[in-house]
């Protein structure tokens, strides 16, 4: 049920924010001279920024960083207006257009078991209306590879490409590991063949990440939950080193390691 107090004041709070966009682009030197590109890498560091808030689950940090993204999106439809190209309304009624359309199980008479199948409709009416050839068309190319592998596997999904069992997934995973230990067993003395192991690893990295996706988790997610677990150990092993009086490359590898247990036991 929808709070009209609350729903005033929430868009009190977004007129507000257009009449002071308009006032910065107009008065403001730096914000005068901003174009759609010159704020393109600003927008891309600041989505970064929610990444990072979101994985630490600071909630308050992650307000902060929505009003960043918010303004960057009032900004480009400023700019827009001023092309005569859009402004604000149309981005919004664009958008409202799309989730009417593309919710038919809400605003139309199409019935769905389950939230699979919201996903498959979706995907479906997306290939309609962007008009491309293939299901994989709406995939931005300059997605990190991770990512991108992961949105590759949901589109096909979307459409009934997919394993059906996710024991199926393991299978491949363990299929494609042991053609890589295969061709690139750490025993073997022979030079590697680089190009050969890219590929391989590729499909390896590839099952894995589709395995993920069957069970749950987010490997881009589960990734940076590491590299930020390996960074606290690391830091407090030179913290610890220094305070020893001594530097890594003077340390150990059994010294290092008694550091790096007892940053594990600190997380």
């Amino acid at each position: 049920m929808i709070n009209p107090d609350k729903r005033k004041k929430q868009l009190a709070a977004f007129d507000q924010l257009l009449t002071i966009m308009d006032e910065l682009r107009e008065k403001c030197p730096w914000d005068k001279k901003q174009t759609i590109e010159s704020l393109r890498h600003l927008t891309i560091e600041e989505t970064f920024e929610l990444s990072d808030a979101i994985l630490d689950n600071d909630l308050e940090e992650i307000s902060k960083e929505l009003g960043d993204i918010l303004l960057h999106i009032v900004f480009y439809a400023r700019i827009g207006d001023e092309k005569g190209a859009f402004d604000i309304a149309k981005v919004i009624e664009q958008l409202n257009e799309k989730l009417i359309r593309r919710h038919p199980h809400i605003y139309g008479d199409t019935n769905v078991e389950d939230e699979e199948e919201v996903k498959q409709n979706w995907e479906k009416i997306k290939l309609k209306e962007k008009g491309n050839t293939s299901v994989l068309g709406g995939v931005p190319k300059s997605l990190p590879a991770l990512i991108k592998a992961m949105r590759i596997q949901e589109k096909a999904r979307g459409v009934g490409f997919d394993w059906e069992e996710k024991h199926q997934v393991w299978e491949k995973v363990e299929e494609e590991l042991a053609e890589f230990r295969e061709n690139f067993d750490a025993t073997n003395e022979q030079p590697v063949n680089k190009e050969e192991a890219t590929k391989e690893f590729g499909d390896l990295m590839f099952s894995l990440i589709n395995y993920s996706r069957f069970i749950g988790v987010n490997p881009e997610d589960a990734l940076e939950r590491t590299n930020r677990k390996f960074i606290f150990r690391f830091q407090y092993l030179e913290k610890e080193a220094k305070s020893s009086g001594k530097t890594l490359s003077e340390m150990s590898l059994e010294e290092m390691d008694a550091y790096w247990e007892a940053a594990k036991s600190k997380e």
